[in-house]
């Protein structure tokens, strides 16, 4: 049997750990010994100095960072189980990944809003005071967030209506790429580059999707005007199926599609190729190399740019004074 290697942890890894545990351990001292931290025969509540400040950060400061630490613990676990029942809920499929992500960003910004609350409760602040007074702060930031709302709502529509999904490549306001994420507020869009462009939702608006059906891949190929257009076209139906074995991404074709264009200094002869989206730039790199091997086998020369030059014979009295 294969033994398993383990790997050895960075220290980055083991501080994430310890500090977990820590939080861990406080959470569960917090419970065991509740009403010692905030009851009313709380040890916080002696006097233990004089000086105010002193006072002030034994009496609130460190029951307040006790009860923070419990927030931050117990929110943490939370949105481990949420995103954890997502995902074996809905992760099966493209469309279920993209729901997975929208419903993770929508419980990102709820536990966030609400571990807020806690932990201002937890310092003192009256939080139903900040409640009652949510009408006048919607109406407020409403005003300077309208921006914010249509991102959600465009987020919401882009999901439900299946127009993009995770995973799918697509082409955003002239931008290429592979849906990366599709949030409550921006997409995320990488190229192959792996650059990655976030767009508000809002602000999605054309989309291509490049994905939902098979591509074409094109290869223009140029010949030269000495070159018998007959004999290059049988030798391409010919050898098009052996060259179709050879590349396996193709799923339909290579087929030969005529003669594209007379330019200058060729004949552009154009072939296509059926193809997933994801191998349309490796499908055309292949063909190019295959049709190049089968030119340099059948003795086909490639076009390429040329400049011919006329020299205009001069009569015999030019002829003449030029010489003296």
């Amino acid at each position: 049997m294969e033994k398993l290697k383990l790997t050895k942890p960075t220290k980055s890894q083991i501080l994430k750990l310890i500090i977990f545990i820590l939080f861990v351990a406080v959470t569960i001292v917090s419970y065991v010994f509740a009403n010692e931290i905030r009851g009313e025969d709380s040890v916080f509540n002696r006097n233990v100095s004089d000086n105010n400040f002193v006072q002030a950060l034994y009496s609130r400061g460190v029951p307040g960072i006790v009860i923070t630490i419990r927030v931050i613990t117990i929110t943490a676990a939370i949105s481990l189980v949420l995103r954890f029942i997502t995902r074996k809920s809905f992760a099966h499929t493209a469309r279920g990944i993209t729901i997975t992500k929208l419903l993770e960003s929508f419980i990102k910004w709820v536990i966030a809003i609400v571990s807020i609350l806690l932990v201002l409760g937890a310092w003192g602040v009256d939080t139903s005071t900040l409640l009652a007074s949510a009408g006048i702060l919607t109406l407020v930031i409403g005003l300077g967030a309208q921006s914010l709302v249509a991102d959600i709502v465009a987020g919401i529509f882009i999901v439900f209506e299946g127009s993009i999904e995770v995973g799918d490549i697509v082409i955003v306001n002239g931008w290429r790429g592979t849906v990366q994420e599709i949030g409550i507020r921006t997409t995320k869009v990488a190229d192959a580059g792996g650059n990655l462009n976030i767009i508000n939702n809002s602000e999605i608006t054309t989309i291509i999707n490049q994905t939902k059906a098979n591509s074409l891949a094109k290869i223009v190929v140029g010949i030269e005007y000495g070159e018998s257009l007959g004999r290059v076209e049988k030798i391409l139906t010919d050898h098009l199926p052996d060259i179709a074995t050879r590349i396996p991404t193709i799923i339909d074709g290579p087929t030969y599609k005529g003669v594209d264009a007379l330019n200058t200094s060729s004949v552009d002869l154009l072939i296509v190729a059926t193809c997933k989206e994801e191998d349309i730039f490796q499908v055309q790199r292949d063909l190019n190399r295959e049709i190049k091997l089968l030119f340099d086998a059948e003795g086909i020369s490639i076009a390429y740019p040329q400049i011919v030059v006329h020299r205009a014979e001069l009569s015999s009295d030019e002829t003449k004074t030029e010489a003296e």
